[in-house]
């Protein structure tokens, strides 16, 4: 068992390293007295600290922007507030507030970076019309324009700021890197970049893995047949995030991006280190087997994505780790919670948090494979941040 010495030494070298500041409600942008998922501080709270730490030197401050009508398709655990005709109020209360604040002058030195609206677009693009993972909100959502039009809008005041760059969630390569759904997730990003008065010159990039645990790099599975047509690989065009972000760049700089567009890859919870990491590709003649005695991620799905057991800190924050990349990021703070394993009363209930649900969609084996004893969504799970830092890769 490892001595609690030992453990500290670890928390030392995570406590450093930069997160996202998360605004996920109208209230979140003047702050939360006593909030029970430790965001209580206002934006200009998080900014006045930013300037202390900087001491004038220059700082990066990340900011998710994550409050749309209709948010995440009304999928439990992180729906939102506001419902799916609430657009005026998106607008008024909640982007108009965030602009004033990051525009006012004693500001103007920071660098901050906007992850606009998580589980949104491609939303658009595969949980509509008669998939398996379509939602009616979902279809609502797409038939008002809602999404398209709070990104173009988020897009187009928060990029107004010259010291603001924002980026674009794209989910991950198990969600859209089919071709036909990375095409069609393209062409939604560039509607949405084109709406409510944005162009695409308001979007610095894109953002891959949100709060999300796709694994970095998978090194020993080669994406020729057979294996890219094994259980795991599903006919995908990619197994990696890295590979993805590559490759999705190049076709969105062919839809019209700046050429100088890049990708930020939440590696926040994706290390998947520890016992169980592959260490070389496996030997089996099975394609299948072969697959999963290599891969790197460990999920029982890449359509899981609430607290998932065996997962570890990935890489850690990094500007300019490769080509197209412009930084490995911790946009999800590691340790807070997905949503809770149990009902809570009065709250919503994801089932895809529920370590005993069988129904998970798009997935041969439907068990979620999330932990139990999860607090509500956002809150500290320590048995979480313990398991993430014992399973980090790099090491800790």
């Amino acid at each position: 068992m490892e001595c609690e010495g030992a453990r500290r030494a670890r928390r030392d070298r995570v406590a450093d390293q930069p997160t996202a500041v998360w605004l996920d409600s109208i209230a979140a942008t003047q702050g939360i007295p006593n909030s029970a998922t430790h965001r209580a501080m206002g934006l200009a709270e998080h900014l006045d600290q930013a300037l202390v730490q900087a001491a004038g030197q220059p700082m990066v401050v990340q900011i998710v922007i994550y409050n749309l009508p209709g948010r995440n398709c009304g999928r439990m655990a992180s729906d939102g507030e506001l419902g799916p005709s609430d657009l005026p109020r998106y607008k008024t209360e909640f982007i108009d507030p965030i602009a004033e604040i990051l525009g006012r002058p004693a500001y103007a030195n920071l660098r901050i970076v906007t992850v606009i609206e998580p589980d949104s677009l491609p939303n658009l693009v595969t949980s509509t019309g008669s998939r398996v993972s379509a939602t009616p909100l979902c279809n609502t959502m797409l038939a008002n324009g809602g999404y398209l039009n709070g990104v173009g809008y988020a897009l187009a005041k928060l990029g107004a700021l010259p010291n603001v760059s924002n980026y674009l969630d794209v989910s991950h390569h198990g969600i859209i890197g089919w071709a036909d759904d990375l095409a069609s997730t393209v062409d939604v990003l560039a509607q949405a970049a084109r709406a409510s008065g944005s162009t695409m010159a308001t979007v610095r990039g894109f953002v891959t893995n949100t709060a999300n645990y796709a694994a970095l790099r998978e090194p020993f599975i080669p994406m020729t047949d057979p294996y890219r047509f094994s259980r795991w690989v599903d006919f995908n065009q990619f197994n990696d995030e890295l590979t993805f972000a590559q490759g999705m760049r190049i076709q969105l700089a062919g839809a019209g991006f700046a050429p100088s567009i890049g990708f930020l890859v939440d590696t926040s919870r994706n290390g998947w280190g520890g016992p169980t990491r592959p260490v070389g590709p496996s030997r089996s003649t099975d394609p299948n087997t072969f697959v999963d005695e290599s891969r790197i991620d460990r999920r029982i799905s890449k359509t899981n994505y609430c607290n998932q057991a065996g997962a570890g800190l990935g890489e850690r924050p990094t500007a300019a780790p490769a080509d197209g990349i412009h930084a490995y990021a911790w946009i999800k703070p590691p340790g807070e919670s997905d949503g809770p394993s149990a009902m809570i009363p009065e709250m919503a209930f994801d089932r895809m948090c529920d370590p005993t649900y069988t129904g998970a969609p798009r997935a041969t084996d439907t068990r979620t494979g999330a932990l139990p004893g999860a607090p509500a969504a956002g809150a500290w799970f320590p048995a979480q941040f313990q398991q993430l830092m014992q399973n980090a890769y790099p090491p800790l």
